[in-house]
């Protein structure tokens, strides 16, 4: 009997191992793994300015082109791009006075709408883009329907996440910046120096979340760090009161949805206080067609909900890139 039980206890150490090794192996096992997408990290001199971009993907794949808001970079897409990135060629730009890009002396240098939408616009022509859909937030909004007016062959598909195009989207927060586009007076200028601090960073990123344990702190801690450099708070307060240049153009993008009807994805935060939900139910005036999805997350709802967006737009995607 001591032997048996010996040689039971011997004969369970040696399962024990290829036990605990197989309870985490999925039930569908065996499948080998996809490669993990690379992501390549660029510069290119555009006009004379260095300009950052992540690009990954295979070379001749759709392309989507990710423009980022206020006041982060091509940071903010650094998940959802391996989650692309096995069947599009995904390209992500910082635009000047953004992320890794130059960041040159605004008395130098023209820190406008137009001018972002230019240097994105060489950018897509050198990396051979001539076709491609856009993820537009934020600044990359008006950015990217200024690129679309410009290039309405070009634009195959929209993804539309708490980005700006009708009136009814710019409500009270927007009230201080309206007066300095009204009147750029050193004084309504200065009153706007808050948006550029740590405070308002923070608070982009964790006001209306559902779970702010989900939000990395290295996102505002990134994001602050870029804006305190030596002469940035000029620069976003030059584009804070050209933002005003896009409003007179929302006719043009309106048509420009109504003429083109791109097949579009709306994923947008409802609770975010910058560009609240009243700025997505208009897009259907003009793209009855669009997907609209209203989710319960802020500004920046990539950082709360990757796990709902990121399914929603692979699917949409590849029902209408890849028929």
């Amino acid at each position: 009997m001591k032997k048996l039980i010996i040689s039971a206890i011997a004969l369970m150490a040696a399962v024990a191992p290829a036990m605990a090794d197989n309870r985490c192996v999925p039930a569908k096992a065996v499948i080998a793994a996809k490669a993990v997408p690379v992501i390549h990290y660029k510069n290119t001199v555009i006009d004379g300015v260095n300009i950052f971009y992540r690009e990954a993907g295979p070379k001749d794949a759709p392309v989507l082109l990710l423009l980022h808001g206020f006041p982060t970079s091509s940071h903010m897409f650094r998940n959802l791009i391996p989650l692309l990135a096995d069947r599009y060629r995904v390209i992500a730009p910082d635009y000047p006075g953004y992320g890794q890009s130059d960041a040159p002396d605004h008395t130098k240098f023209d820190y406008s709408f137009a001018n972002l939408t230019n240097i994105v616009d060489k950018l897509t022509e050198k990396v051979g883009a001539s076709r491609y859909s856009m993820y537009v937030m934020d600044y990359g909004a008006p950015i990217g329907y200024r690129l679309a007016i410009k290039h309405p062959e070009r634009v195959e598909t929209l993804i539309v996440q708490n980005g700006n195009a009708y009136t009814e989207g710019l409500a009270a927060f927007w009230d201080p910046i309206k007066a300095y586009w009204a009147e750029k007076t050193p004084q309504r200028r200065e009153a706007l120096a808050g948006l550029v601090t740590l405070e308002t960073t923070k608070f982009q990123y964790t006001d209306g979340m559902g779970d702010v344990a989900r939000i990395s702190p290295d996102n505002w801690v990134v994001d602050q760090a870029l804006l305190d450099r030596p002469g940035n708070k000029d620069i976003q307060l030059d584009l804070l009161g050209d933002y005003g240049s896009n409003v007179p153009l929302y006719p043009q993008f309106q048509a420009f949805f109504r003429d083109r009807q791109p097949p579009t994805l709306i994923v947008w935060g409802k609770n975010d206080k910058i560009f609240p939900e009243a700025g997505a139910h208009p897009y259907l005036r003009d793209l009855p067609k669009a997907e609209i999805h209203i989710l319960d997350s802020g500004h920046f709802a990539l950082e709360d909900k990757l796990d709902v967006m990121a399914p929603l737009i692979r699917d949409f995607l590849d029902r209408k890139l890849c028929k």
